[in-house]
C-alpha cells in the first residue's frame, strides 16, 4: 500500500483501503482551491483606489502583486512536502486557518507596506494549503471519480482566475459598510471559517507511507532560482531598471542549474530531492507541464493588461472593467462541464481544439479593440471573449488533469506541489513579462496600439500552445 490514510470514524474504510473523498470533502477542497487563485486577480480592479487610499506609487503597487505570487510560488513545492511528510488534512487546515489570518491583516492593513507584507504570508498560507488539495485528491480517489474531480478543479481553476477579477470590481464599487478596496481581501475570513468547519468533518487525512525529511538545499535553491527572475522582471519596469535587476536576471540561469545538479544528485543517490527529475520520465507530466507555462503567461498577462486598459484606457469603473469579461466565465464554466464527456470520446485532441478558438476569440478581441477603441466595453467584448472562453476550458482543466495522470500515490504531494508551482509561476510570469510590455509601449504608442500589440503577443502565445498540445498523449489513463 503505498499511502497511509487515517479519516474521522464517520469516514471509516474498508481494512487496506483508502477513505474516499466524498462530495462535501471535494466541495470544500475544491472552494480551497479557488481561494488563492481568486486573490490572485482580484486586486487587479482595485489597484487604483488602492493606490489613492494608500498614497502607494506604482512600484509598491506592485508589489502587492507581485509580493503575494512570488511568495505563492516559491513555497508551493515545499507546502507538498510537508503534506506528505506531516499530514495533508493537518497542513490543508493549518494553511487555510493562516489564509484567512493574513486575509484579515490585508484588509485592515493601515499602510502600503504593511498590504505588501500582508499580502506576502497570504500567499506563503496559500503555498501551504494549495499542494494538499491535488494531493487527497490523487490519494483518495481512482478511476472516473479521479478524473470527475480532476475536471471539477481544473474548472474550478480557471474560473477563479476569471471571477477574482469580476468580484473585485464589485466589491469595490459595493463599498461595503466604507470598507472600499478592503473587501476584496476581508471576504475571504467568512468563506474560511465556513471552509475550516467543513474540512473539519469532510476531509479525510492522508500522507505518504514513506515520507522523506526536507530536501533544504533544493529549497533553498529553487526559492533563489524563482526569486532572481521573477522579482526583477516584476519590479524592474517601475524601479527604472537599477543595476540589481539585470544582476538578478544574469544570476538566474546559474542558479537553475545548481538547483537541477543538487536535485539530480540527490536523485540517484536514492533519495527523495524537493523536484525528483525522475519524476519528468514521465511523459504525461512533462509535456504537459511544458504547456501549462505559456497558456498561464498569456492567461495572467491577459487579465492584468484588459484590468488596466478597461479602467485607464476607457473609462470604465472597476464594476463595468470587471463584468466585461463575465462572458468568458460564463462560456468556461460552461464548457468545462462538457469537458470530461469531449475527453472520453476524442482524448487530448480536445486541447489543439481549444486553442484554435482561444485563438479566434483574443483575435476577436484585438479587433474589437482597435476599431471600438476607446468605446470598448462588455458588448464589444463579448463574441471575442465567449469564443476564448470556450477554448480556454477545453485546455486548462484537461491538461491540469493530464499532468498528474501517472504520476505514483506516494509522490502525490511533490507531484501537485510541481505542477502548481510551474502554474504560478507562469501567472506571476506573464504579469511581469505582457503587463510590463504593455505599460512601456504606452507613452510611445498609445493605450489602443499598446493594447493591440500586447494582444497580439499573447496570440503568438495562444498558436505555441496549439502547437505543443499536438504532442501531447492522446489519452489520459
Amino acid at each position: 500500500m503505498t499511502e497511509t490514510i487515517t479519516s474521522r470514524p464517520v469516514r471509516t474504510a474498508a481494512p487496506g483501503a483508502p477513505a474516499a473523498l466524498g462530495g462535501l470533502g471535494l466541495f470544500t477542497v475544491l472552494l480551497a482551491a479557488a481561494l488563492p487563485l481568486v486573490d490572485f486577480f482580484i486586486v487587479n480592479v482595485a489597484l487604483p483606489t488602492i493606490g489613492t487610499d494608500l498614497s502607494a506609487g506604482e512600484a509598491v503597487l506592485e508589489l502587492v502583486v507581485a509580493g503575494y505570487g512570488v511568495a505563492y510560488a516559491v513555497l508551493l513545492v515545499l507546502g507538498g512536502r510537508l503534506g506528505d511528510l506531516f499530514g495533508r488534512r493537518r497542513l490543508f487546515l493549518g494553511g487555510m486557518a493562516a489564509f484567512g489570518l493574513t486575509s484579515l491583516a490585508c484588509g485592515l492593513a493601515p499602510d502600503a507596506w504593511s498590504l505588501v507584507a500582508a499580502r506576502v504570508a497570504q500567499g506563503a498560507s496559500a503555498a501551504a494549503m494549495l499542494p494538499q488539495v491535488l494531493a487527497t485528491i490523487q490519494a483518495t480517489t481512482t478511476g472516473p471519480r479521479r478524473a470527475k474531480a480532476m475536471g471539477l478543479y481544473g474548472a474550478t481553476a480557471g474560473l477563479s482566475m476569471v471571477a477574482g477579477q469580476i468580484l473585485g470590481g464589485v466589491l469595490v464599487a459595493a463599498d461595503i459598510a466604507g470598507t472600499g478596496w478592503r473587501s476584496v481581501f476581508l471576504v475571504n475570513v467568512p468563506v474560511v471559517l465556513a471552509g475550516l468547519f467543513l474540512a473539519a468533518r469532510a476531509v479525510p487525512e492522508t500522507r505518504s507511507a514513506r515520507p522523506e525529511p526536507v530536501d533544504v538545499p533544493g529549497t533553498f535553491l529553487l526559492a533563489a532560482s524563482i526569486l532572481t527572475l521573477l522579482v526583477p522582471l516584476t519590479e524592474g519596469r517601475a524601479a527604472g531598471w537599477p543595476l540589481w535587476t539585470w544582476l538578478s536576471l544574469a544570476a538566474f540561469p546559474f542558479v537553475a542549474a545548481a538547483f537541477y545538479a543538487v536535485e539530480r544528485r540527490a536523485d540517484r543517490a536514492g533519495r527523495t530531492p524537493l523536484v525528483p527529475p525522475s519524476l519528468f520520465a514521465i511523459v504525461s507530466l512533462r509535456r504537459g507541464l511544458l504547456l501549462i507555462v505559456p497558456f498561464s503567461i498569456g492567461f495572467s498577462g491577459f487579465m492584468f493588461v484588459i484590468a488596466v486598459a478597461l479602467q485607464q484606457g476607457a473609462g470604465l469603473g472597476p464594476v463595468a472593467a470587471g463584468l466585461a469579461l463575465a462572458p468568458l466565465a460564463v462560456v468556461f464554466f460552461l464548457f468545462s462541464l462538457a469537458g470530461p464527456r469531449l475527453v472520453a470520446r476524442y482524448g487530448t485532441r480536445v486541447v489543439p481544439t481549444g486553442a484554435a478558438l482561444q485563438g479566434v476569440g483574443l483575435a476577436l478581441m484585438t479587433l474589437a479593440a482597435w476599431r471600438s477603441w476607446p468605446d470598448l466595453g462588455l458588448v464589444e467584448l463579448l463574441p471575442g471573449a465567449a469564443v476564448a472562453g470556450a477554448g480556454q476550458a477545453l485546455q486548462l482543466p484537461v491538461v491540469l488533469r493530464l499532468v498528474l495522470s501517472e504520476v505514483p500515490a506516494e509522490r502525490a504531494g511533490v507531484g501537485s506541489g510541481v505542477m502548481v508551482t510551474t502554474q504560478q509561476s507562469s501567472l506571476a510570469l506573464g504579469v511581469a513579462t505582457l503587463g510590463t510590455l504593455f505599460l512601456a509601449l504606452i507613452p510611445g504608442m498609445g493605450m489602443r496600439d499598446a493594447l493591440v500589440t500586447t494582444l497580439l503577443v499573447q496570440l503568438a502565445a495562444v498558436a505555441l500552445t496549439g502547437l505543443l498540445s499536438l504532442r501531447l498523449p492522446r489519452t489520459i489513463t
